[in-house]
């Protein structure tokens, strides 16, 4: 069970002095500060094209970087294949006797 203390805190209850006025003129104030402010008749067209400049601008990296991307894979492609011996292999040597159609590599027994 908890123990709770009976005792009111100083200028809490619910019957403060001064506690409307001060809410009723603040209100006041702000209401009065918001009726000053007008909106700039530009800014939703302001904010449209900055929008729309900054999406021009992704896409533009995007495709920037897909194409180098690109460029490089099929670079380091090619550099790899340029990479291989020019000289034929074993299998294409041309050194071994011709086998006849339909015999297999001989097989070791167990």
């Amino acid at each position: 069970m908890t123990h709770r203390d009976a005792t009111g805190s100083r200028d809490t209850g619910p019957d403060r002095t001064g506690h409307g006025d001060t809410e009723q003129e603040l209100r006041e104030a702000l209401r009065a500060l918001a009726g000053g402010v007008l909106p700039d008749p530009d800014a939703y067209r302001t904010a449209r094209g900055e929008w729309l400049r900054r999406e021009r601008r992704r896409r533009l990296v995007l495709a920037v970087l897909i194409t180098v991307v690109f460029t490089l894979a099929t670079l380091i492609g090619l550099w790899v294949l340029n990479q291989a011996p020019s000289d034929p292999g074993v299998i294409f040597s041309g050194t071994g006797a011709p086998t006849a159609v339909g015999t297999s590599l001989p097989r070791p027994l167990p």
